[in-house]
């Protein structure tokens, strides 16, 4: 079916969209919904919050004057339209593929871009700093940030607001309400207020009535001020935001152009100075009936056919990471009334939608709230209770002070799932599960595990749950697991103990977490071409299991480990125990992890192949480490 769009063909970059006229801007919303829907049925990716977005998008784009005029998308998953509007339609398919689009916003990307973002709750504290240097060097022009009421859950927002409101910058907050409801029910009458209470000779009569104020004593002066703000939150509903220093306005239609446009003129042309906050209503998936009728609204999507909505899923070969460790302790809770499961916003996303089902008053979605998250575990730790905290490798760097203060200085048992962790495929750099196993293994007296497939995964969550004197984490990769016999019944693990898979005599392989698999295929072909190997499940980064490492390097002449994070993890703590116990004399030691870069999104296999930490990598790290150590000693390199 041939896309038609006569309108958005006549527009490259904003400056085109500007020249059209305000009549017309509702039938390019219309089309640039539709492009979005095809582009993203081609690639997949996040489409019920760009579609929430399409009239605001076009709306601040026509009546702001970007590039020059900063805007802020955040979180950046609603930037697939303004994507579309800013030069970048001709590879609007590549979204999120090798080689093409990032499915966020990225400086590097674009001039439009102005700020990445790719977790959420960042953009008002960007803006604030980005109109704070406008100021220092004269430059005038406005800052937007667009941030979804979701957002608005964490404390970064607010401790922005907060500092916003004691400063006289122009900035901008465009407050998307799409999910929380937190508005009135939006109609003609709270669009005309908004549209006055924005407009010139409002703001005039309400500075001369600031004037007139001061001529009082200052009890009456307050008064009058406070009998102003209040009037005008009382219509609006934005009393919290006008106590916080900003000028609020709406809530308004976030679809309805008429609503939108004059609103946003008034709010550029105020001359006013200090931050404003326009409140607008949005439904996510908004003119995509089965987005719309879905009861994610189609938040995230793999391809899928455009007329009837049907995605076009791969069938899985083996259960999910998150879906084991959501059914394992569901299972655990089933047997134990003191589990109790934390999520930062992302119930679906960690597995803890499974364990609501079954234990719905055991279960707290804290919003996108990290920090609050990890505490709050810490909390119900110290009264008996066993809580799990799910939270992404890069989302729980956000609660690392946290993590130290609250939970590992006191030593209290809170157990962390760190979903994601490792390479993430089309989410790129900005998910990668790169620093958790660094961060954490740094740490007194904490456990940290990884396990190398799903079984291992249910043996760790029950690991976990037995660990009672100290805090402990488990960290595993998106996907699919490899397919292995799952158990019936979890084994609580010995802490800090690996184990040994193969045994050979030449080269041994120490994998942690998911790179066992193509450590037995290095294996595999290592074999093949004449060496004995060796390979070996860590389990533990910490503590390490120093009996089978002790071993290994006894016994071997090359030594490698293998894991999916970066530099100042696992291998540091292995090469660390072995140099304080003279264990290199006669070893070679090769540590294997992340490059010390960040990688542009492709397929896991194309990222970890890009890493060098595929089984082809494993075999040419050994065979070069073989060869140059016999170069030195002038001998053939050992063979099986």
């Amino acid at each position: 079916m041939k896309l038609e769009t006569p309108l958005l063909d006549q527009v490259k970059l904003p400056e085109d969209l500007r020249k059209v006229d305000e009549s017309k801007l509702q039938q390019l919303a219309d089309e640039l919904r539709s492009e979005t829907v095809h582009a993203v049925s081609h690639t997949g990716g996040h489409l019920g919050a760009g579609l929430g977005v399409v009239e605001l998008t076009v709306a601040l784009h026509h009546v702001f004057n970007t590039p020059d005029d900063r805007l802020i998308w955040d979180v950046g998953h609603q930037c697939y339209p303004h994507k579309i509007l800013t030069g970048r339609r001709d590879r609007i398919r590549t979204l999120r593929q090798e080689g093409g689009l990032s499915g966020f916003t990225k400086r590097s990307e674009s001039e439009y871009d102005p700020f990445g973002a790719a977790h959420s709750s960042t953009s008002i504290s960007a803006g604030l700093g980005m109109a704070v240097a406008s100021d220092l060097a004269g430059v005038d022009n406005t800052v937007i940030a667009v941030i979804g009421d979701g957002a608005m859950s964490a404390g970064m927002a607010y401790e922005a607001m907060n500092n916003a409101g004691a400063t006289n910058s122009r900035l901008v907050v465009i407050l998307n309400d799409n999910d929380m409801s937190i508005a009135p029910p939006v109609g003609a009458m709270s669009a005309y207020l908004s549209k006055l209470l924005s407009s010139k000779p409002y703001l005039s009569l309400r500075e001369a009535a600031k004037w007139l104020a001061h001529k009082f004593p200052e009890p009456m002066e307050k008064a009058a001020a406070k009998a102003e703000e209040f009037a005008r939150g009382f219509v609006t509903g934005g009393t919290l935001f006008e106590e916080m220093g900003f000028y609020y306005v709406g809530p308004i239609d976030g679809h309805n152009m008429e609503h939108l446009l004059p609103i946003l003129k008034n709010v550029r042309d105020a001359e006013e100075r200090g931050p404003f906050l326009v409140h607008v209503v949005t439904q996510k998936g908004k003119g995509y009936k089965p987005a719309e009728e879905a009861a994610d609204k189609y938040h995230g999507v793999s391809r899928f056919d455009v007329v009837t909505g049907a995605q076009h899923k791969a069938k899985p070969n083996a259960p999910s990471y998150t879906g084991v460790f959501g059914q394992t302790l569901t299972k655990l809770a089933d047997k134990d009334d003191k589990i109790v499961a934390i999520t930062a916003a992302m119930p679906s996303g960690t597995g803890i939608n499974l364990f609501e089902k079954a234990h719905p008053e055991r279960t707290f979605d804290v919003g996108i709230a990290e920090q609050h998250a990890v505490t709050f575990a810490a909390g119900m730790a110290t009264e008996g209770y066993k809580p799990f905290a799910a939270i992404y490798s890069t989302f729980l760097q956000r609660g690392y002070d946290q993590v130290v203060h609250d939970v590992a200085i006191q030593k209290l048992p809170v157990r962390f799932a760190i979903d994601r962790a490792g390479f993430v495929g089309a989410d790129g750099s900005t998910h990668c599960g790169a620093f958790d196993l660094t961060y954490l293994c740094c740490l007194p007296d904490f456990v940290v595990m990884a396990p190398a497939d799903e079984a291992e995964l249910v043996h760790m969550t029950a690991t976990a749950a037995a660990i009672d004197d100290r805090p402990s984490a488990f960290r595993y990769p998106r996907g699919e697991g490899v397919g292995v016999e799952m158990p019936e019944e979890p084994e609580i693990l010995e802490i800090g103990k690996g184990r040994v898979l193969r045994e050979g005599k030449t080269i041994a392989i120490l994998s942690l977490g998911s790179r066992l698999a193509d450590a037995l295929d290095a294996a595999d072909e290592l074999q093949n071409r004449g060496f004995s190997v060796t390979v070996a499940d860590a389990r533990f980064a910490k503590p390490l299991d120093t009996d089978l490492i002790h071993k290994l390097a006894e016994n071997h002449e090359l030594l490698i480990t293998v894991e999916e994070g970066s530099i100042g993890g696992f291998a540091s703590m292995v090469s660390d125990y072995l140099l304080r116990n003279d264990l290199t004399r006669d070893l070679t030691v090769r540590p294997m992890f992340m490059p010390d870069e960040f990688l542009d999104q492709a397929s896991p296999a194309r990222q970890l192949e890009w890493a060098g930490l595929d089984a082809a990598a494993i075999v040419r790290t050994a065979v070069e480490a073989m060869e140059k150590q016999a170069s030195k000693t002038g001998n053939k390199p050992a063979r099986a």
